[in-house]
């Protein structure tokens, strides 16, 4: 377990913050022993869903009795999950370089996609799905040590890509970029941040009508593995801790975290008021006084 001592630092550490944690509020922890969490979302009910890589499984809290069960098992190494507005999981694998679809009541998986101009993905890392069902996705190259028969990348660049609903092909979104990583969007689907972990920067880009990417601004001097926004318009980068930027891309302070990385995070539960936190071996929440995205 955890030392106690860790949550008095790090709720002091917030008194002192500009940053929108609800009053009295304290990290908790609320499972470990994983190997490395990523991935979370929240699902229609506040349910979170979150992936342990390295144990190939696809994991759920439930909001209705608060513990963590396990979802799918193998996963096909999923990463990133969003949900789509049917409801649909969508999950970022990169087993096999796949872009799943998964049916929460029957578990029921559908390939999406499994490559680009007939050559692999990188691996698919992070995907945010717009209010129409699109999806955007970030496709870094990461080397796994459960590839056996793959050691250097098939696409040319590491890209955001974009698979509009019902397509069978994605587009380029964006093919100027180190390494993306992390990506969300704004409910209204007008805004897209995506995160270059590789030149340690997040940037925001106007979605065209057409759902191309248009002018592509700085953000902020920060890369980060996952990100969410709140209902504020922050931003919210993970790494060491969680840091979180207001919409003009001012940092307010940052969400401690007693872990060695923290890898991404989302908002759930009922009121949707609940930051959830994966890092390391572990899943923890933070009472916050904005809601999430949905």
């Amino acid at each position: 377990m955890k030392h106690p001592l860790l949550y008095l630092l790090v709720t002091t550490s917030l008194l002192h913050a500009e940053l929108p944690v609800a009053p009295g509020a304290e990290l908790k922890l609320i499972s470990e022993g994983f190997k490395f969490t990523e991935g979370p979302a929240a699902d229609s009910e506040g349910n979170v869903f979150f992936t342990d890589q390295p144990n190939d499984r696809i994991l759920k809290w439930s909001v209705s009795t608060g513990e963590v069960t396990d979802f799918l098992k193998p996963a096909s190494r999923a990463n990133g999950l969003y949900f789509t507005p049917e409801g649909k999981l969508i999950a970022c694998a990169d087993e096999k370089g796949e872009l799943l679809s998964i049916n929460p009541t029957t578990k029921e998986v559908e390939v999406l996609l499994s490559g680009y101009d007939d050559k692999l993905f990188n691996g698919p890392n992070d995907v945010w799905v717009d209010p129409s069902g699109g999806m955007y996705f970030t496709d870094p190259f990461y080397k796994r040590d459960y590839w056996k028969d793959r050691e250097n990348p098939e696409q040319e660049n590491q890209r955001v890509f974009f698979l509009p609903k019902g397509a069978e092909k994605p587009v380029v979104a964006d093919d100027a970029l180190v390494q993306p990583n992390g990506i969300i969007g704004t409910a209204d689907g007008k805004t897209l941040f995506v995160a270059d972990i590789g030149a340690n920067k997040t940037y925001r880009y106007t979605i065209e009508a057409d759902s191309t990417l248009g002018e592509k601004q700085l953000f902020c001097e920060m890369g980060s593995d996952g990100m969410t926004l709140d209902s504020e318009g922050n931003l919210y980068l993970t790494g060491k801790g969680v840091t979180v930027f207001d919409k003009n891309g001012e940092k307010l302070g940052e969400i401690p975290v007693p872990e060695g990385w923290t890898g991404n995070v989302t908002f759930g539960g009922k009121e949707m008021t609940t930051l959830f936190i994966t890092a390391m071996d572990s899943l923890y929440s933070l009472e916050m006084s904005v809601k999430g995205i949905r």
